[in-house]
């Protein structure tokens, strides 16, 4: 077998819905806000995806270190809640599939019936991804999907009602604040069906010098995957950003308990940008907003499951206790 991908079109959406044009109309209603803001899921182009596999490797940042371990020792846990019947892996922003390897090595040893289901934004991402399964895993089925997280869920369901193990892995959950938090995990829940598994990192609270250390990473890899964003917007809307007119910077609020991003504009300037049609101006030190990364505490987990209708299967945490895989069951009986 081979791994294959579809990029989804906006007829296989049915809703022609054009990415340019939301891309634009979001930039455009971020950066008029006050305070300004621009949203995350733009991060990841092809080279915003590049700089965050980057990201993933570095020695401050701990959260793909635990997750590893969490997935290598508790392989057999995950593989118990769905080994019953033929089903579909799906990863809701799989990237290099690093992690999930790790789970697709024990269930193709075990010899269960599944097809692994990748879904991410970044075509590049998805090439390397399906390229590298292909030279590893010559046995496995695995059909990749091109779309944004939800677009490729309804896709997907629209093809088969295989019972689905869906992965969200590291603590991508925390980009979303707590209603936020809440829409996406019922929108997931009306994507899914009664007895679907849900597995989601969550990354926990816990010494605040350490978290700190994994937002301002020593090479500034970090900086450069915020600063694509903005390289990004020159690149397809006709921005004209010059990125030495800012600076990054990361830090954590103590009463949301998230580390909040920004980009930070170290002079009065003005920013136009062609596609949208206007210029954007900042004042010496006026942010912009870039990224949540929220963390949680078990309680936290508990109360998001209950709220959004899942039953909670079994918390995997690491031996340190800086991050927990949360396994749910949808509930909708």
């Amino acid at each position: 077998m081979k791994a294959t991908y579809r990029v989804l079109t906006p007829q296989d959406l049915d809703n022609g819905e054009i990415t340019s044009q939301t891309f634009a109309l979001e930039v455009l209603t971020g950066l008029s806000e006050n305070p300004k803001r621009l949203q995350s899921k733009y991060f990841y182009d092809d080279e915003g995806s590049r700089l965050f596999q980057q990201i993933m490797a570095l020695p401050e940042y701990y959260l793909t270190r635990c997750e590893r371990d969490i997935l290598t020792q508790r392989r057999q846990d995950i593989a118990g809640h769905i080994a019953a019947q033929p089903f579909l892996l799906v990863e809701l922003g799989a990237g290099d599939g690093q992690k999930t390897r790790i789970l697709i090595d024990h269930f193709l040893h075990r010899r269960l019936s599944f097809t692994y289901v990748p879904v991410d934004i970044s075509e590049g991402a998805m090439q390397t991804l399906t390229t590298t399964l292909s030279r590893e895993f010559p046995q496995l089925d695995a059909d990749g999907v091109v779309a944004e997280y939800f677009d490729g869920l309804k896709w997907l369901s629209a093809q088969t009602d295989h019972r689905k193990l869906v992965l969200f892995l590291g603590s991508n959950i925390g980009n979303f604040n707590r209603p936020q938090a809440k829409h996406f995990l019922r929108s997931l829940w009306n994507s899914l069906n009664d007895g679907d598994i849900v597995l989601i990192g969550f990354d926990l609270k816990k010494d605040i010098d350490l978290m700190l250390k994994a937002y301002n990473d020593s090479r500034g890899i970090t900086a450069a995957f915020n600063f694509n964003l903005l390289k990004r917007i020159n690149r397809e809307l006709g921005g004209d950003f010059d990125i030495g007119k800012f600076r990054f910077y990361a830090s954590y609020d103590v009463f949301s308990g998230a580390i909040e991003s920004y980009l930070v504009s170290l002079e009065a300037q003005t920013v136009p940008i062609k596609s949208i049609g206007q210029s954007f101006r900042f004042k010496p030190w006026e942010p912009i907003h870039m990224e949540y990364s929220y963390k949680f505490l078990p309680s936290d987990i508990e109360e998001l499951a209950q709220e959004t209708g899942y039953t909670i299967l079994q918390h995997l945490t690491d031996p340190q206790g800086y991050f927990s895989d949360s396994i749910w069951r949808v509930n909708k009986t």
